[in-house]
């Protein structure tokens, strides 16, 4: 039976700071961006709306000259919700949260990430630093025509997620995270638990083609050892077959140490956000879960279940639960 545990409260930051980023695409907007850095200033990018256009389904947008896939369901004119996925996953990881959103009049975008779009995977992995994606997800916002969205992630997805409640606030109604601590709680736990043997894959990771060997022909059981359902791990495990695309995901570990001047210093949530955590998760324990809302300077509830670490794939109901609650608080 699942459980509710940690739901506190706090007071919101005042001030919200605009980011932007450059899009190419054939719809309702148009983007004017000055490149180079993730923190605003005077001389930042400014979005240009179109008046009185239609909202159109989106099926790919493009980036930097990458070109990105996404699932568009549900009423066009609902509020939108963007789906990040991780790894080893892609949007499909989100195929039973999406229609229960969509029946409850919402509009959702769940994009395959850099790495996991064909048309999106750089071969150097300092095209994976968190600056860059960042700018994919508000790429995909400025191209579905709206000014704020609500965010979803799980996994690296989640990650990204937390990411963005800190240096974009402006451009999320709300946030839900699911499995994956706040980065610095994540920092913090590392020396204050077990977390660091937990995390010991994320340095086999670092290492080059070593791990694209050893998981090429070995990702859907080793998933299906890490309890993901059987048609997921299936579904995953032709997905990383594919040439580029494992490597595509790991890129996302080896970025995590390159250094990156335009990073923002920004790291406490100043947007409604719900964090979901697996008692269950291997990879991911509870003192960073329970660190993580010391990051947020917001409305905050942080939900322990009794699932593992796939909550989207798993546990579909009690995610899409969580989501629409946060949408209907006021």
């Amino acid at each position: 039976m699942n459980s509710r545990r940690g739901i506190r409260s706090t007071s919101p930051l005042a001030p919200r700071h605009p980011l932007r980023t450059g899009v190419e695409h054939q719809v309702a907007v148009r983007l004017a961006a000055c490149p180079g850095q993730i923190n605003p200033s005077p001389q930042g990018a400014e979005l240009i709306e179109a008046e009185g256009v239609t909202p159109q389904r989106i099926s790919t947008f493009t980036r930097d000259g990458l070109t990105f896939e996404v699932s568009d369901t549900g009423p066009l004119d609902g509020q939108t919700v963007v789906l990040l996925h991780g790894f080893p996953a892609n949007r499909h990881s989100f195929d039973e949260v999406v229609p229960i959103l969509n029946a409850a009049g919402f509009r959702t975008l769940a994009p395959n990430q850099r790495g996991y779009s064909d048309g999106a995977r750089p071969h150097r992995s300092r095209d994976y630093r968190a600056v860059e994606l960042q700018r994919d997800v508000l790429a995909l916002v400025d191209v579905a025509g709206v000014d704020r969205v609500h965010l979803v992630g799980h996994d690296w997805g989640g990650v990204l997620a937390w990411q963005l409640g800190a240096v974009a606030p402006e451009r999320l109604t709300g946030l839900t995270v699911l499995s994956t601590p706040h980065p610095s709680a994540m920092i913090r736990s590392l020396v204050a638990s077990a977390q660091a043997l937990r995390s010991f894959y994320v340095l086999v990771f670092q290492l080059p083609m070593l791990p694209e060997l050893l998981l090429r022909k070995k990702v859907e059981p080793l998933l299906r050892r890490m309890g993901l359902n059987a048609d997921a791990a299936a579904e995953y495990g032709r997905f990383m077959s594919k040439h580029g695309r494992l490597t595509g995901g790991l890129h996302w570990y080896r970025a995590l140490w390159l250094p990156d001047r335009r990073t923002s210093r920004r790291r406490l949530v100043t947007v409604p956000t719900t964090y979901l955590w697996g008692n269950g998760d291997q990879t991911l324990g509870r003192r960073a879960a329970e660190l993580s809302g010391s990051y947020v300077r917001a409305e905050y509830r942080f939900i322990e279940v009794d699932e593992n670490h796939w909550l989207p794939e798993n546990a579909p109901r009690v995610v899409a639960a969580a989501i629409l609650d946060d949408l209907r608080l006021p």
